[in-house]
């Protein structure tokens, strides 16, 4: 703490104390009732005394002795003075007299103090608990600040003044104080300046609070060594804080998990020039506590906020500033961010001798802050090329059977008629809360078959002798027919007279399709071949032929 100040509060203190009786009066030794001594100081006044003091009987004489406070006790006094004169108090029996004081040298010194009143009682040699100040006195006249209420186009303050010196010794003529130091205290912000020739001076400073108390305190010096400054009142000061707008792009973000939205939007101030670009100013997404996005506007009051799904804030808002701000109030718009958190979804399908699709998955989700709707679905669906032209092929639902995190649900689906040449896959349909998944698409196919120009010859033949089957085996692919190597059709037989087939051998075919295989003639009857058993994974079962031979 500065000097100044010390003595600042050395003088509140005193002059409490004064006012009080809270120190113990000197008294005359062996005497009750009569003079007391409370104090005697300056108060910061150049050249004046202020004695407190009472009695039971009107005080009729004070006089002051003046001791450097340096010299020792029973060295000869630098002055005195009684020409005191009742300052305050309702009569003469308590309260403050003043005198002047005419010192040769300037300093410190203790006083003391004789007192008399009205009954004849004395008090010789009172010392008093402080001391005098018998120093030059600077303050600062002529405050001024520009502007007087700093707002947002105007933030710089310029603080100007004039110190004034008074010497005790010629208190009537002040005169300016040349290079001393100010301190220019405004809240949080320090500074100083140096006065001119003329006791001028000027600083300049950026508020740091929206409110704050200016303070400027001349300092002690080499060019007025033991200067004081009494306490000065403050200056109240304050920012103007000017309303605020901005624009969003948007109001609501549906995000899934992991990704990232953005809103994009200008932010304005309202000044005495009317609306202008609000430049550097933060624009935040924020739910209570929760932070999902936060940016700067850049020098042409621009923003691009980049909203972050980490966690869903449904009920937030987009607010441009902070709190506390010196020049700008804050703007809020209404925001809402929906997650739909992420989900997986796996399939199994493959197609049956007869064509039907069998297909079966499941869906989960990690994030325990997910919930299943209430009716999760998935969606089958098809394309030829399993890139574009997805079709919808059925809605199938997810029974809910655990309802728990990273625990699968299973869903299961027949097909009677499919497309039997495609690509498949599963698409969990999702909702706000649950993002979709679609799994990769499973190629599955299997082409209709046929048997062409069958025919068993020799017909008739002999019994005993072989019998031989021509015909081509054939697969259809989109709309063509080809024929199909390496096939194992099934050959059937069914005597004269009976009902029932049955089983005989495996026929093959060979590169071109054509039928391969032979069997001995035993009796009459209808041969029957089929491609039915062992079709593989990609080949459907033919529609059965047939051909009758006679056997003699």
């Amino acid at each position: 703490m500065r000097r100044s100040t010390l003595l600042a509060a050395a003088t509140a203190t005193a002059l409490s104390a004064s006012l009080f009786w809270a120190t113990s009066p000197a008294r005359a030794d062996g005497t009750t009732g009569g003079p007391a001594l409370s104090d005697a100081t300056d108060w910061s006044e150049p050249g004046l005394l202020f004695v407190t003091a009472h009695s039971d009987s009107p005080l009729t004489r004070v006089t002051a002795h003046f001791y450097p406070l340096s010299a020792p006790d029973g060295a000869p006094e630098a002055g005195s003075t009684a020409d005191f004169t009742q300052y305050s108090g309702q009569d003469a029996r308590s309260g403050v007299w003043r005198a002047p004081v005419h010192l040769a040298e300037l300093g410190d010194y203790r006083v003391t103090v004789d007192l008399q009143d009205a009954s004849g009682a004395t008090v010789t040699g009172a010392l008093s608990p402080h001391t005098l100040h018998y120093q030059t006195v600077l303050t600062v006249t002529n405050l001024t600040t520009t502007p007087d209420v700093p707002d947002f186009l105007h933030q710089d303050v310029s603080v100007g003044g004039t110190v004034v010196a008074r010497d005790p010794r010629d208190p009537g003529t002040p005169a300016p104080a040349v290079g001393v130091a100010v301190a220019v205290d405004a809240g949080r912000v320090h500074t100083r300046a140096t006065t001119g020739a003329d006791g001028r001076f000027t600083a300049a400073f950026v508020p740091s609070e929206p409110s704050f108390q200016l303070y400027t305190t001349p300092e002690a010096s080499s060019g007025y060594p033991g200067a004081i400054s009494p306490p000065a009142y403050p200056k109240s000061m304050h920012t103007a804080q000017a309303p605020v707008r901005f624009s969003a792009s948007t109001h609501t973000l549906n995000l899934r998990q992991g990704t990232t939205g953005t809103v994009t939007g200008h932010a304005e101030i309202q000044t005495a020039s009317g609306w202008q670009p609000l430049p550097h100013t933060s624009i935040t997404v924020q739910d209570n506590t929760v932070v999902a996005g936060q940016t700067t506007t850049d020098a042409r009051g621009d923003y691009t906020l980049r909203v972050s799904s980490d966690n869903a804030a449904p009920d937030a808002e987009l607010i441009a500033g902070t709190g506390g701000m010196l020049f700008q109030q804050t703007a809020a718009e209404p925001f809402s961010l929906h997650v739909a958190y992420t989900t997986h979804t796996s399939l199994s399908a493959f197609l049956d001798d007869d064509g039907s699709l069998t297909a079966r998955g499941d869906v989960y989700f990690e994030d325990s802050r997910a919930h299943w709707p209430a009716k999760p679905t998935v969606t089958l669906q098809y394309s030829k090329d399993g890139k574009t032209g997805w079709k919808d092929a059925a809605t199938v639902t997810v029974p809910i059977r655990h309802n728990k995190p990273l625990i699968q649900e299973t869903f299961a689906r027949t097909l009677t008629k499919p497309d039997t040449d495609a690509y498949w896959r599963a698409r969990f349909d999702g909702d706000p809360d649950l993002g979709t998944s679609t799994t990769k698409p499973v190629h599955l196919y299997r082409y209709a078959t046929r048997i062409t120009g069958f025919h068993a010859s020799p017909d008739p033949v002999r019994k005993g002798q072989p019998i031989s089957f021509a015909g081509t085996l054939q697969y259809k692919k989109g709309t063509a027919w080809k024929p199909l190597p390496g096939g194992s059709p099934t050959l059937y037989f069914k005597p004269r007279g009976s009902t029932t087939y049955r089983y005989v051998c495996e026929l093959g075919s060979a590169g071109n399709g054509h039928l391969v295989g032979m069997v001995t003639a035993k009796q009459d009857g209808t041969w029957a071949i089929a491609l039915s058993r062992q079709t593989g994974d990609h080949y459907l079962a033919s529609t059965r032929v047939t051909d009758y031979v006679d056997v003699r």
